[in-house]
Protein backbone atom coordinates (compact mmCIF):
# COMPACT_ATOMS: atom_id res chain seq x y z
CA UNK A 1 0.00 0.00 0.00
CA UNK A 2 1.20 3.46 -0.86
CA UNK A 3 0.35 6.36 1.44
CA UNK A 4 -1.29 9.36 -0.18
CA UNK A 5 -1.12 12.84 1.29
CA UNK A 6 -4.80 13.74 1.80
CA UNK A 7 -4.36 17.17 0.18
CA UNK A 8 -3.20 15.49 -3.05
CA UNK A 9 -6.11 13.08 -3.54
CA UNK A 10 -7.20 13.19 -7.17
CA UNK A 11 -9.94 11.54 -9.21
CA UNK A 12 -8.70 8.27 -10.71
CA UNK A 13 -9.72 4.66 -11.32
CA UNK A 14 -7.95 3.51 -8.13
CA UNK A 15 -9.61 2.32 -4.95
CA UNK A 16 -8.94 4.31 -1.79
CA UNK A 17 -8.65 2.84 1.69
CA UNK A 18 -9.95 5.60 3.98
CA UNK A 19 -9.41 5.38 7.75
CA UNK A 20 -10.72 7.81 10.35
CA UNK A 21 -7.82 8.77 12.63
CA UNK A 22 -9.31 11.66 14.60
CA UNK A 23 -12.62 12.36 16.29
CA UNK A 24 -15.29 14.62 14.80
CA UNK A 25 -16.31 15.82 18.27
CA UNK A 26 -16.11 19.60 18.33
CA UNK A 27 -16.04 19.74 14.55
CA UNK A 28 -18.54 21.48 12.32
CA UNK A 29 -21.76 19.73 11.43
CA UNK A 30 -20.77 19.44 7.76
CA UNK A 31 -17.57 17.61 8.78
CA UNK A 32 -19.53 15.11 10.89
CA UNK A 33 -21.98 14.63 8.00
CA UNK A 34 -19.10 14.09 5.57
CA UNK A 35 -17.58 11.34 7.74
CA UNK A 36 -20.95 9.62 7.99
CA UNK A 37 -21.47 9.88 4.22
CA UNK A 38 -18.10 8.21 3.68
CA UNK A 39 -19.37 5.36 5.87
CA UNK A 40 -17.02 6.05 8.78
CA UNK A 41 -18.46 5.56 12.26
CA UNK A 42 -15.55 5.67 14.71
CA UNK A 43 -11.82 6.23 15.04
CA UNK A 44 -9.93 3.36 13.43
CA UNK A 45 -12.83 2.43 11.13
CA UNK A 46 -11.74 1.82 7.51
CA UNK A 47 -13.75 1.81 4.30
CA UNK A 48 -12.69 1.14 0.70
CA UNK A 49 -14.19 3.44 -1.93
CA UNK A 50 -13.59 4.26 -5.59
CA UNK A 51 -11.61 7.47 -6.18
CA UNK A 52 -14.49 9.14 -8.04
CA UNK A 53 -15.26 12.88 -7.91
CA UNK A 54 -17.75 12.57 -5.03
CA UNK A 55 -15.44 10.55 -2.78
CA UNK A 56 -12.41 12.73 -3.53
CA UNK A 57 -14.43 15.85 -2.70
CA UNK A 58 -15.53 14.37 0.63
CA UNK A 59 -11.97 13.29 1.50
CA UNK A 60 -10.66 16.76 0.68
CA UNK A 61 -13.32 18.30 2.97
CA UNK A 62 -11.97 16.54 6.08
CA UNK A 63 -8.33 15.63 5.32
CA UNK A 64 -7.24 16.39 8.89
CA UNK A 65 -9.48 13.58 10.23
CA UNK A 66 -8.49 10.87 7.74
CA UNK A 67 -5.65 8.66 6.59
CA UNK A 68 -5.95 7.80 2.90
CA UNK A 69 -4.06 4.98 1.18
CA UNK A 70 -4.35 3.31 -2.19
CA UNK A 71 -5.98 -0.11 -1.81
CA UNK A 72 -4.66 -3.14 -3.68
Amino acid sequence: MTAITPKNVRVSSAKLEITQIKSAIGGKQNQRDTLRSLGLKRIGHTVVREADAVTVGMVNTVPHLLKVEEAN
